[in-house]
This record gives structure tokens, C-alpha cells and sequence, in this order.
């Protein structure tokens, strides 16, 4: 398919104009890998189409999205992050695609008569996750986190809890004082569907939350054997080394065991399997009634499900994807994809009748709103959508 042809289904897409004929032929455009260089080209003419009087393509917009696609042949982030290798070129360049169609699709949208059921959609738009979270104290007090102010929330067993100005939570043991003969007493974070948060424990390690996830804590490790930690929901750990006290996290139906390493766990009660991404490190995988354990090295990936742990090579770019600010979907089925877009996005999905849909191979930023979100699953997938309130009705 020709450049010119590309240019003029995407000038009647935006403007919904499209015959039936033509949505089908620019719904198979995106999905033809022979369009590759189609796609590169039809991003590229949008860098030379700066346009300050369209609100949805002007300068700005469209230097993020440059920004957005020229970062992603980075090999490696910093250690603060997860390693991320290069995504595959058309996901990164379908995903920038989609920023770039509907910055400027919204402004034709909006231009149309109110009768229209889509301008409902987007201007009861629906925002992404934020930091929002919940601190619970060893004395049932309940902390709003995204409402406390910065700097010190409370101290418990000599340790000062800190909220710092970025949005994160960090546990540090009060300077001269020592917590050996205090008793044991936990804390739970935990974050709501449409949420995020990160926490540094008392011993250095890092922690990122994923939306509706529960992570409870000691507030201190002192006088300990272990680093023991609950977690219900997904989590990003990079765990402080302590070769005499390891580290462990318990999560439905296993242990995982540490002694310094950075890891992920996908462990959500509506999920079928149980998930464990090593990046750096050796992780240990002990099922809670089995005793055939796994150790995992860095690039492997542990699935527990039926007491039973698989080892397999790691997809990092989907295990990680939300702690690097991507939706990415490597042949996922459709009621997998939706299941994230509701933690994510704090919305219940409804599915009106028979939507059977796998292989999903995409990518799309986590910064988005909803609609932009479902508006690129709309045009790669053939299905609809429509937003009512907080619920998402999925239709064939």
C-alpha cells in the first residue's frame, strides 16, 4: 500500500468518514507487517506538520510523541528502572501512531454536532492511574496518602516515615536510636484500582505498586531472621543486599526468596497464573504445597499455577511494561488486555455478547486517557467500545 493511500484513509479516519470498505482496509493496514516503512513514513510527515492552529497537532504534542518514539531504541535504563529491551519497532510505531491520530482526532470529534454519542465518550473522559494510596498503621490508623501532606507522616519502632515530594514513602530507622527490643509491628500499603505508589522499606529496598495491589510490611527488620513481605496484586522489587537476612515475599499460593536482586511479581487474585520476572539476581520460587521449587536467573520467568512452577525465557517488555509507562500486549487474549485497562483506569468492563479475541500484539502509553486507549484497540481489533459512567461496554 502506497504512502498516499495511507495519508488519505487517515485524513477521513480522523474526520470519521470512513466507508465500511475503508475502515476495514485501514483496520488491515495496521496489522499487515509488510507496512512497516508505511507506518514509519506516515509518522514522519507528521514531525514536518507542526501545526499551531490544530489543537491536537500543534508543536508541542507532537514533540512529545517524537520524544515518545526516539526513546525507544534505548537498550537499558538507569538501575532506578527496570532493564527494558528495545521494543519491536512496529509496536513502538504503532503506539506513537495512535498518540499522533487521536491528538488530532479528538479536535474533529469535538467539532461535531452534540447529538453525536461518541462526544459523550470523550468528554466524560476517564484519566490514567495516578499516585493514590492507602497507609495503614500497626494502630489501625488509615492515611490517605495522595491527601498527607510532604514530609514526615508518623514514627513507629523508631522508624520515621517520610512522604517525599515526588509521591513516594520511605521508612528510615531514627538516627541513634535502635529498634532491636521493639515489638513487631506491621503496616499495609495498599493501592486502589487507578493507582500507583512507591515505598522504600526500612532495609533500603525498593518497592512499585501497581494499581490494586496490597503490600504489607514489618516496620522494622531489626532483630530478625528475614525480611518477610505480603503482597496481593503486582509489584516491582529492587531488595537492599543482606546476605544474613534474606528477603522474602509471600504472594498467593508461594514464596519468593532473595538475598539482593530486582524482580517483578504478578499476583492478582483474578488471574489465572502467578507470575515472578527476574531481571538481575537469583530468585528462589517455593510453591506453598509442593516442594518442588524453582530458581529462576536473570531473563527467566517463573509461572506457578497448580502448585506447580514453569520456567520459561521472560517477555521483559510485557512483565515490565507498567513500571516503564506502557500497556504491552504480546498475544494476550481480549478479557486479559481489559482486565489491566480496569485496574489501570478504575473502570468495570461489561462485555455485550460473544467478543473472543487473542494474539493482541501491541503497545500503548499508560499516560493516556481511556479513550485514546480504546480508540487504538477500536482500529486494530474491530471491536467496540463505549463508555457509560465507569463501566466499559465491549461489543463485537
Amino acid at each position: 500500500m502506497k504512502n498516499e493511500r495511507a495519508v488519505f484513509l487517515y485524513e477521513k479516519y480522523i474526520k470519521d468518514d470512513l466507508s465500511a470498505e475503508e475502515q476495514l482496509e485501514w483496520d488491515n493496514l495496521g496489522l499487515d507487517l509488510d507496512n512497516d516503512q508505511v507506518f514509519q513514513e506516515l509518522v514522519d510527515s507528521f514531525w514536518d506538520s507542526k501545526n499551531e492552529d490544530v489543537p491536537g497537532m500543534n508543536a508541542a504534542h507532537v514533540s512529545n510523541v517524537e520524544a515518545y518514539i526516539l526513546a525507544q531504541p534505548q537498550p537499558e535504563l538507569k538501575y532506578e528502572k527496570p532493564f527494558v529491551k528495545k521494543l519491536w519497532p512496529r509496536i513502538a510505531v504503532a503506539a506513537a501512531i495512535a498518540v499522533v491520530v487521536f491528538g488530532a482526532g479528538l479536535f474533529y470529534i469535538n467539532q461535531k454536532p452534540q447529538g453525536n454519542s461518541q462526544i459523550a465518550v470523550h468528554q466524560k473522559d476517564i484519566e490514567p492511574a495516578g499516585n493514590k494510596a492507602y497507609l495503614t498503621l500497626a494502630n489501625g490508623k488509615r492515611i490517605a496518602l495522595t491527601d498527607a501532606s510532604n514530609g514526615n507522616i508518623a514514627n513507629q519502632s523508631n522508624v520515621q516515615i517520610t512522604k517525599t515530594a515526588d509521591g513516594q514513602l520511605v521508612y528510615t530507622i531514627a538516627e541513634n536510636k535502635s529498634n532491636v527490643n521493639s515489638p513487631l509491628e506491621y503496616n499495609t500499603i495498599e493501592t486502589p484500582n487507578g493507582g500507583k505508589y512507591d515505598i522504600t522499606l526500612p532495609d533500603g529496598t525498593a518497592v512499585s505498586l501497581n494499581a490494586a495491589s496490597t503490600l504489607k510490611f514489618p516496620v522494622s527488620f531489626a532483630s530478625q531472621k528475614e525480611r518477610r513481605v505480603q503482597l496481593q496484586g503486582e509489584a516491582c522489587f529492587q531488595v537492599a543486599h543482606n546476605k544474613q537476612i534474606p528477603f522474602r515475599v509471600s504472594s498467593p499460593g508461594q514464596t519468593v526468596e532473595v538475598l539482593g536482586t530486582h524482580f517483578n511479581i504478578n499476583a492478582y487474585a483474578n488471574e489465572m497464573v502467578v507470575k515472578t520476572t527476574l531481571l538481575e539476581g537469583s530468585v528462589k520460587i517455593l510453591p506453598d504445597h509442593s516442594k518442588n521449587f524453582k530458581i529462576l536467573k536473570p531473563g527467566e520467568q517463573g509461572t506457578l499455577q497448580d502448585d506447580a512452577v514453569e520456567v520459561s525465557k521472560a517477555d521483559t517488555e510485557q512483565a515490565l511494561g507498567w513500571r516503564n509507562g506502557d500497556f504491552v500486549f504480546n498475544g494476550e487474549d481480549l478479557k486479559a488486555v481489559m482486565r489491566q485497562v480496569a485496574r489501570w483506569y478504575d473502570v468495570e468492563v461489561v462485555y455485550k455478547g460473544e467478543v473472543n479475541i487473542s494474539g493482541i500484539v501491541s503497545a500503548f502509553p499508560r499516560n493516556k486517557k481511556l479513550s485514546q486507549l480504546l480508540k487504538a484497540l477500536e482500529a486494530s481489533q474491530g471491536i467496540h467500545f463505549k463508555i457509560e459512567g465507569r463501566r466499559i461496554l465491549v461489543m463485537p
